[in-house]
């Protein structure tokens, strides 16, 4: 689930950034959790839509800088996989100027399994 969640959003990343703009990519812990971020110079989302960025109930159609569909179904599934892992999602976008997707999850790394 997680990997399928990283890979979202990576191409999401890339599909919202134009060419030769910027996605970078940061893993960190803190306070017992891991921090998965992905951050873009993109196209970045407009605060109309960005709250109804998880709802299911709302198209998100909305298509990619080189005309790439896409249906916002990802994030969702995203976001409950995440949830599944006992973590969160957190998102910050200004339109014009990019995204930050943050992964967060509790860090089982040092627990015995």
């Amino acid at each position: 689930m997680m990997s399928t969640v990283l890979r979202n959003l990576l191409t999401n990343a890339l599909k919202f950034t134009p060419r030769n703009g910027e996605v970078h990519v940061e893993i960190t812990k803190n306070d017992g959790f891991c921090i998965f971020s992905v951050k873009d110079n993109g196209i970045g989302i407009p605060p109309e839509r960005l709250k109804y960025l998880f709802s299911i109930d709302t198209a998100h159609k909305t298509r990619g800088t080189d005309q790439e569909p896409g249906t916002g179904l990802g994030l969702i599934l995203c976001k409950e996989f995440i949830e599944k892992h006992g973590g969160y999602l957190e998102v910050e976008s200004e339109a014009g100027k990019g995204s930050e997707f943050r992964v967060i999850i509790p860090d089982k790394s040092d627990k015995e399994m």
